[in-house]
């Protein structure tokens, strides 16, 4: 084999090294939210344990991508597209170690909350905006990963209604706090828990912009601002 095709085939199995990197970490980070949801609604303790401990093999994974990434610069100076996916590989990877750190803070309130005596709309509530979540972080990462805009679209579109869940939420909580006093401590630990989703829901929207970017170069915010003042 010529030298020239080795190096060029050496730096397509860097970028698709890469890919699969972000597809890995991709798959730690859903399976912590699952995980980390999961524990809240059973307070499991021993699984929200369990949420915490992975949380730094997922801190590892986004060493490892930035590296990565920081070589291929450095090495091969990438252009156009290539240049795209690997800072996109950037910005991913910070958005899946902040979402590792939701389910994260998610474990640790669950280890907080003795016991739960609310309603079981609540629980069904903290449950569809948790399933809600999970469906929108796999949406963007399948954006990412089969390289298709249309989808990555419409993870941005569907961020609304993770929003109007976290208010529906948010009021309800407070509903309870204010019927009865007892509920405040366990209440207070659970809004912070909603935010929590609430940010998963704002991360997988920054994947599925990052993903729009990869596969079009151009910014899917400042088209949709363009959209609107047309």
């Amino acid at each position: 084999m010529p030298q020239s095709e080795h190096i060029v085939t050496s730096y397509e199995d860097e970028l698709i090294n890469l890919h699969k990197a972000i597809s890995e970490m991709g798959g730690l980070v859903e399976q912590a939210i699952t995980d980390s949801t999961k524990a809240l609604l059973t307070l499991d303790h021993v699984l929200a344990q369990q949420v915490r401990e992975a949380d730094k093999r997922i801190d590892g994974m986004q060493h490892r991508i930035n590296d990565m990434a920081v070589s291929i610069i450095a090495r091969r100076q990438p252009m156009a597209a290539d240049l795209r996916l690997v800072v996109t590989a950037i910005q991913v990877a910070n958005d899946l170690e902040r979402t590792g750190d939701m389910a994260k803070q998610l474990a640790k309130r669950t280890v907080q909350i003795e016991s739960m005596s609310l309603a079981p709309k609540f629980y069904n509530g903290v449950k569809h905006m948790a399933d809600l979540v999970a469906r929108q972080l796999k949406a963007a990462l399948d954006a990412y990963a089969g390289r298709r805009p249309e989808d990555a679209i419409e993870v941005c579109n569907r961020d609304d209604e993770v929003d109007a869940m976290h208010t529906s939420l948010f009021r309800e909580l407070l509903t309870y706090m204010m019927e009865d006093p007892r509920n405040i401590t366990q209440c207070t630990h659970l809004l912070f828990c909603s935010k929590s989703l609430e940010r998963v829901g704002d991360h997988a929207t920054n994947i599925a912009e990052a993903a729009y970017y990869l596969l079009t170069g151009r910014h899917l915010a400042a088209e949709e601002q363009q959209r609107h003042q047309s």
